[in-house]
């Protein structure tokens, strides 16, 4: 996909992850849709620095827990639609185990982190014109292979994902490509500081955290590649390989 022009849809895109992909995204030429829940500051800030490169930026603000935006906030990019791409970025992070699992902590980890790729993906699909290409990326985990002890809830929900992925990208070709990038050591998740990921790096084959650069590379990749769907690419520096 020639991404000059193409008007693309973030979730999360505020700040993390989801702010390195709105930001490569505008340098190689889109113009964004930028969708954030509570950060509104974080996302003008964002969004001001994607018009300082010469794109158009739409701001939609939505709780992704809410099962019933999805058609709103692929509709908030207003005069830029059709929406050609659809990062599905955003994410909860909760702690529980099998064993401590409530129904509250279990629905959230559901609701935004496999839910709302869901059927934002289906509003997606559903709103491309006819003979208009489109193309969708989900933000995985490569632990979905080894899932975390202690975050069981999201453990199932992005192994979910993964599943929807391959799904979707069967139920939606040909004009719709459907892939996903699994992230390992990137960021510290949040409460957690630079130390932490140092630590972590050490069990790492590749011996260091990633960053956000290789995740928006392997993004715009995905994009780009016409004959790429149903794929998970695995960021993780070798987690995977011990």
């Amino acid at each position: 996909m020639e991404l000059q022009g193409v008007a693309a849809l973030v979730t999360g895109g505020a700040h993390r992850v989801g702010k390195a992909i709105v930001m490569a995204l505008a340098e190689a030429g889109c113009d964004l849709v930028l969708h954030y829940n509570r950060s509104v500051d974080a996302a003008e800030a964002t969004a001001e620095q994607a018009r300082a490169l010469g794109r158009e930026v739409r701001l939609v603000g939505a709780d992704l827990a809410d099962p019933y935006l999805s058609d709103e906030i692929i509709a908030g990019a207003g005069d830029l639609a059709p929406v050609r791409v659809l990062i599905n970025s955003a994410g909860v992070f909760l702690e529980d185990t099998l064993g401590g699992v409530d129904v509250d902590t279990w629905n959230q980890s559901m609701a935004v982190n496999l839910r709302a790729p869901v059927f934002l993906t289906q509003a997606f699909a559903n709103a491309l014109p006819d003979g208009i290409s489109g193309s969708v990326v989900n933000v995985s985990d490569w632990r979905t292979a080894r899932p975390y002890p202690d975050h069981f809830s999201y453990s199932v929900a992005k192994g979910g994902l993964d599943s929807f992925t391959v799904a979707a990208a069967v139920a939606l070709a040909p004009d719709v490509r459907v892939n996903a990038v699994a992230l390992g050591a990137i960021l510290p998740p949040p409460g957690k500081d630079s130390a932490y990921l140092k630590q972590l790096a050490q069990e790492i084959p590749l011996e260091r955290v990633g960053g956000t650069e290789p995740v928006s590379q392997a993004v715009l990749f995905l994009l780009r590649n016409h004959f790429m769907t149903g794929e998970i690419i695995r960021l993780d520096g070798g987690a995977h390989l011990r």
